[in-house]
């Protein structure tokens, strides 16, 4: 459900918002981390959010993500590479009535996901499905060119990012609609 955003080599000066996140070469490389969620059986995108680059932005937004869903009788879950693996969020998501299906992190340090999660069949599906948002990630990246956007500014890199996302959408409707017919 993440993935960080690169803009052009600008200065913080001219996008206040946005933090140096990495040094490449001689030029800072500033980055804002997008978070997507998918419907798991159709691989369409249901929400789509772009948040400052802190550690926690992520978390936080998947958490504004998933709390209108999770107002079930019965549980959902909520699958998420190995940067969700933290106390907190897990514990959040427990209160909320939402099954963690979180990868594991066990390098150097023990997991917040324990065997209760681990040893069910639908983990392990959870797994599997959770890299269908990868190919989102990867057409908005390539074909709709969202790799560096073209705009300064949260709210306009955001619309781009929101924009690009809907289209992934339509592309995919047709495939859906031709399988299901």
């Amino acid at each position: 459900m993440r993935t960080v955003f690169v803009l052009p080599n600008l200065g913080a000066e001219m996008v206040p918002e946005v933090r140096p996140a990495a040094l490449i070469g001689i030029g800072t490389v500033l980055c804002l981390p997008l978070t997507l969620g998918v419907a798991p059986l159709s691989g369409l995108l249901v929400d789509a959010c772009l948040t400052l680059a802190d550690g926690h932005a992520e978390r936080v937004a998947a958490l504004h993500m998933i709390e209108p869903r999770a107002d079930r009788p019965t549980a959902i879950t909520l699958g998420a590479d190995k940067a969700y693996d933290a106390e907190d969020f897990v514990n959040e998501l427990r209160s909320m009535n939402v099954t963690p299906h979180i990868a594991q992190n066990t390098s150097g340090r023990s997991s917040t996901i324990d065997g209760r999660t681990t040893r069910h069949a639908g983990y392990a599906v959870s797994q599997r499905i959770r890299k269908r948002i990868e190919e989102a990630f990867g057409w908005i990246k390539t074909i709709a060119g969202q790799e560096k956007s073209r705009f300064r500014g949260r709210d306009r890199v955001g619309w781009a990012f929101t924009f690009a996302a809907a289209a992934y959408n339509l592309v995919r409707l047709p495939k859906l609609i031709a399988g299901a017919g």
